[in-house]
């Protein structure tokens, strides 16, 4: 596993063309805690920054293949090197003119040649403990990026859970449809549109007749396809703009909003009967079975059957069970 940073050893480039200055650097610097790596030209140099992060560069001006300020300005267009500091090492261009020219192409100091041991181990000390700091605030940045990241993954699963909460909350386990908790939010909802806009619409009970006789005979588990293809068939007559939900068991109600009049009510009330008039195919142990859904169906109309929300609940549980006693006959 690579060490982070702050805990390997920080790498110093030392660039001469000269093997007895590097000489120098290299005893010098084996008092500090570093890792010098040399190079004997611009292009070694250059080669070495592609591989490694290096603390400072100690960078000889005069170099047969390009010299210091060609090697200063490459590294001072580059991303990864434009923040390393270069100190210039030199005998020939020690003067005003090329400090300038040096410290336009990114050095941040000049050292003359002989290199004096004392001054050479204080500036690169200077640079050490700036650039421990540099590499300490860029891991805790980095660390403080990636705790963030982790929180908002957090977060936004925390939200995806609640909102599957509130979603089994408010809707039925089986078939996927609105609750009875949500109908009622619902029917409250269209109740209020049409008192605003002295509109229409219809509330609708379904009854499953015979459910019991489906699980007494071919099982739960043909129950349950029944209850659930009926969910999907009811779910297809419907607008978007309609509601249908299981209130429980075998029972489902529906809201269809903005009707003209009544006997648009009742040709929607014919839709849903068609709906359910094919019967269903089931896989039984015994082969398939074909199930017939049969259903008691009663009708409900705002206004004419009931101004309020609770009138109209008991006019469509009132019209379903005088069709359902009308089957049972």
């Amino acid at each position: 596993m690579t060490k982070p940073a702050a805990l390997q050893r920080p790498k110093i480039l030392a660039v001469d063309d000269n093997p007895a200055n590097l000489l120098v650097i290299r005893r010098v610097l084996a008092k500090l805690d570093v890792e010098v790596v040399e190079a004997a030209s611009g292009n070694d140099a250059l080669k070495a920054t592609l591989d490694s992060e290096f603390a400072l560069v100690l960078l000889d001006v005069y170099m047969p293949d390009i010299n210091g300020f060609e090697v200063a300005e490459i590294l001072s267009q580059e991303e990864g090197t434009r923040q390393t500091p270069i100190i210039f090492v030199t005998a020939t261009y020690a003067d005003d003119v090329h400090r300038l020219k040096g410290y336009g192409f990114g050095a941040v100091d000049y050292m003359a040649k002989p290199l004096d041991a004392t001054i050479l181990l204080s500036k690169v000390q200077v640079f050490l403990e700036l650039y421990r700091h540099r590499v300490a605030l860029r891991d805790a940045l980095r660390e403080l990026s990636e705790r963030n990241r982790q929180l908002e993954l957090e977060v936004e699963q925390r939200r995806q859970m609640e909102q599957e909460m509130r979603h089994l909350a408010m809707h039925d386990m089986l078939t996927g449809l609105p609750n009875r908790a949500l109908f009622m939010d619902r029917l409250e909802n269209a109740h209020h549109r049409a008192v605003r806009n002295e509109g229409m619409f219809a509330l609708v009970y379904v009854d499953v007749d015979g459910f019991k006789g489906v699980n007494d005979t071919w099982g739960h588990a043909a129950g349950d396809a029944l209850l659930m293809e009926l969910a999907r068939r009811l779910r297809g007559s419907l607008r978007e703009n309609d509601t249908v939900a299981r209130l429980g068991g075998d029972e489902f109600a529906l809201v269809l909003e903005d009707l003209e009049d009544v006997d648009a009510a009742r040709r929607r009330l014919e839709d849903v009967r068609l709906c359910l008039q094919a019967p269903m195919a089931h896989a039984g142990d015994d082969g398939e079975v074909s199930l017939a859904i049969a259903a008691s169906i009663g009708l409900a109309t705002y206004p004419a059957d009931g101004a309020e929300v609770g009138m109209l609940l008991h006019a469509a549980d009132q019209a379903m069970y005088l069709v359902k006693r009308a089957r049972e006959r």
